[in-house]
């Protein structure tokens, strides 16, 4: 969903937002464009989306207390936009409830080289956001190499102002 739908949900209603901007923008890239490599990030857009697709999953697993958490992102198979864009989307709706099935100050364990991690569910809600806003900023600045003239809008503030609250 685009649109604000409750208080708590904004920044996962900016993040699909975001998220969808972004691949409109990408429609018309061709592979090559795609996997174009970059000295930034994960290297490329492709890479990039998904990556921040694979970790919104695992995360997701996380605040489910899946086993292997991560495993579902493995298993992952998006390569086109149009692929990622609705994986992406099933992605956001999965996560938002996982977000939602408990308090902010919940916590979970997670194993990860020998240790256990404890993290909150709004930590891990903070983390994923920052995450993939850091990562389209990187594909719009590889937009931007590639030139790509009309770069999507991408802040909070844009969104806002496409979203003015009503009284």
């Amino acid at each position: 969903m685009n649109t604000p739908t409750r208080p708590d949900l904004v920044m996962l209603d900016f993040d699909a937002w975001a998220n969808d901007r972004l691949f409109d923008a990408c429609a018309a890239l061709d592979d090559a464009a795609l996997d174009q490599e970059f000295e930034m990030g994960l290297g490329s857009i492709r890479k990039s989306l998904v990556h921040n697709l694979g970790a919104m999953i695992g995360w997701t697993g996380v605040l489910q207390e899946a086993k292997d958490p991560f495993a579902a992102m493995q298993r992952e198979t998006a390569n086109s936009i149009e692929e990622l864009r609705s994986a992406q989307k099933r992605a956001s709706q999965e996560f938002q409830a996982a977000v939602l099935s408990g308090q902010f100050t919940d916590t979970m364990n997670r194993e990860r080289e020998d240790k256990v991690l404890v993290f909150t569910r709004g930590g891990i809600c903070a983390h994923v956001m920052t995450h993939s806003m850091h990562h389209r900023a990187q594909c719009l600045n590889m937009l931007r190499q590639l030139g790509v003239g009309d770069l999507p809008e991408s802040s909070v503030f844009q969104w806002m102002m496409a979203f003015p609250p009503t009284s």
